[in-house]
């Protein structure tokens, strides 16, 4: 009997946690808690209306995806954002999503093609806002954009370069909302259309190069807000 009460604290411990680590790294991506803020564990506490436990067992899941840096008798803070690592980060996605892209395409395999077409279908079909006039990306877009990207790279038959991906997707995200928090806009912004229809109709170098330049462009935008926070930005892509 007490073995079942230690595994159910655990298991309810666990779970505290995971809450705290889901919202949080929400919270994070989104740049809803700005980048280089100190998390105060005490207040984290009294937000979540949990133990110290799960607060640390979250900052640390958080630590190991490079999302929060711990500093020695400092606590934590959330990650920094620089142009020199948007340019990296950039740079791996590339080389990274090209390379699982042209497998894809090589491989050929229709249950790849239908769900690249459905997933780009969804994606085109779902409002990138929710309320009419609301500034707030959709949450039902967000997760349609993340399905695309996926769906890209998904035929690739190696499990390490979706995950690599994912990984570097999730990087990218703070980067994209921090560009949509600074109000930086494309005219033209519907780029996965051209990238969907070169992959189906098996245009290897053409779709890689499509894709980096998707990239690409994001990254000059957010190039724009890091460098001049304030301003209004357009992009008319070249």
């Amino acid at each position: 009997m007490p073995s079942l009460i230690t595994s159910s604290a655990k298991a309810g411990k666990e779970t505290l946690a995971s809450v705290v680590y889901d919202q949080l790294r929400q919270d994070i991506l989104t740049v809803a808690v700005p980048a280089g803020s100190k998390l105060n564990i005490r207040e984290l506490c009294e937000r979540f209306s949990v133990g110290l436990s799960p607060v640390r067992e979250a900052l640390s899941r958080l630590s190991m995806e490079k999302l929060v840096s711990q500093v020695d008798h400092r606590g934590f803070t959330v990650a920094p954002l620089s142009e020199a690592d948007l340019d990296d980060l950039t740079r791996a996605r590339c080389a990274i999503d090209g390379m699982a892209l042209r497998q894809s395409m090589e491989a050929g395999e229709a249950a790849w093609e239908e769900q690249l077409l459905l997933s780009y279908h969804r994606l085109s079909r779902t409002p990138r806002f929710g309320a009419e006039g609301s500034p707030t990306r959709s949450p039902i877009w967000e997760e349609a954009h993340r399905n695309f990207h996926r769906a890209l790279v998904a035929g690739c038959g190696s499990r390490w370069l979706e995950t690599v991906s994912g990984q570097l997707f999730e990087a990218a995200e703070r980067y994209r909302h921090l560009a949509r928090r600074g109000g930086a806009t494309r005219v033209n912004d519907d780029e996965h259309r051209p990238i969907m229809e070169a992959a189906l109709a098996h245009e290897v170098d053409h779709a890689v190069d499509l894709l980096s330049r998707h990239y690409e462009r994001t990254a000059d935008l957010v190039k724009l807000v890091l460098r001049d926070p304030g301003a209004t930005k357009t992009v008319v892509p070249k």
